[in-house]
């Protein structure tokens, strides 16, 4: 897999004019959804607009998909194949993919298919999608009611990552980002876990955003470079991800059926907030985790994400929704836990006893 570039840019246009130099291709093109398309390719085409002394084609071909989770789909996949094709793609090509996590996700699959492969670039524009989605290769798609299902590992050409994007995004977006950020603190070590503990309260100040979102990015990086493909550390970044993906896609299935249509998705980052709750107590009962840190992270869990309404009758299609994740071996259901902050377990597993005491505790705190 290709070495993958991340510029912690501030200055956008002096960032993306760079890049580009670094990239030689025949056409550019743009990946948008119906957010990004308003809020954020006015900023990215005004930029590329500016860079009148850059000596590859500069007006872009835009591809436009639809907004949120429910839209990761292969129809949407096979759209943007679609697109490409019509306005003359090359192996040649490039394609910045600009938006959050689901746009970065989607179109570095299609990218990585589309001719067995295109370069890319992504432009996140969600601090979800800065400190997670679009760092690390992970591409892909949902399929058959699962996060995920279809996708491969590979590296985009270069990250840009701007905190001015966030100057777009609500507090429940930011939030979702942090979720994911108070993850990697928990992953690296006690002073990096306190200190996004207490820098919620901070988040409308962008220059000390950019700081922590530098260190969250860097913990992650450090992670994939030494094992890029999943084989082992790397799945340390999935804690909270085992029981998270099955509560974010139990509300995907609410919002897309008839009967619970009025129920909103679960934004990525709740959902992984949540599954840390579920994970820290099955790291107290089963590795030793401190009771005291991990009441501490579940308060903080409850004061600002709340939580998702979930009964004793969810419980069995929890259960195999976690039986189908990407991560397990076998019949049995895979965990990253921790020891400690910072002392990761990984391939643990857990009855399935177990897990619905996770849940209960879930349900009552």
């Amino acid at each position: 897999m290709n070495q993958q570039k991340v510029v912690i840019s501030q200055h956008f246009e002096q960032s993306l004019h760079q890049t580009l130099t670094e990239c030689s291709y025949d056409r550019l093109f743009v990946l948008v959804d119906e957010t990004t398309e308003k809020c954020c390719l006015p900023v990215l085409t005004s930029h590329l607009s500016a860079l009148t002394s850059h000596p590859s084609p500069l007006t872009p071909g835009v591809i436009t998909i639809g907004a949120t989770d429910q839209h990761k789909t292969l129809d949407a996949v096979s759209h943007v194949w679609s697109e490409l094709q019509r306005m003359g793609a090359t192996r040649h090509s490039l394609m910045i993919n600009l938006g959050g996590g689901m746009v970065t996700d989607l179109g570095g699959f299609a990218a990585s298919t589309f001719k067995r492969g295109i370069h890319f670039i992504n432009v996140p524009t969600t601090l979800l999608s800065m400190v997670d989605a679009s760092v690390g290769g992970k591409t892909g798609i949902n399929f058959g009611g699962l996060k995920n299902e279809i996708g491969v590992f590979n590296n985009a050409d270069c990250v840009i990552l701007d905190t001015e994007f966030l100057k777009t995004l609500d507090q429940e977006n930011i939030l979702s980002g942090y979720a994911e950020m108070l993850k990697h603190g928990l992953i690296d070590c006690e002073e990096h876990w306190a200190e996004i503990l207490g820098n919620l309260e901070h988040l409308d100040n962008l220059e000390g955003l950019s700081a922590l979102v530098e260190r969250s990015v860097a913990v992650k990086q450090r992670i994939v470079t030494e094992d890029p493909t999943e084989k082992g550390l790397r799945k340390a970044l999935n804690l909270g991800h085992t029981a998270g993906h099955a509560f974010e896609s139990l509300a995907l299935e609410r919002a897309s059926s008839p009967l619970t249509s009025h129920l909103s998705p679960l934004l990525h980052g709740y959902a992984v907030a949540y599954g840390l709750v579920v994970e820290l107590y099955l790291s107290c009962v089963k590795t030793g985790f401190p009771t005291d840190k991990m009441r501490q992270t579940v308060q903080y869990i409850k004061e600002h994400y709340g939580k998702m309404t979930i009964t004793c009758d969810d419980y069995p299609h929890l259960l195999e929704l976690m039986h189908h994740d990407k991560k397990n071996e076998g019949s049995a259901i895979n965990f990253t836990l921790l020891a400690g902050i910072g002392d990761i377990r990984i391939n643990q597993t857990a009855t399935e006893e177990e897990i619905k005491e996770a849940l209960d505790f879930y349900r009552e705190n």
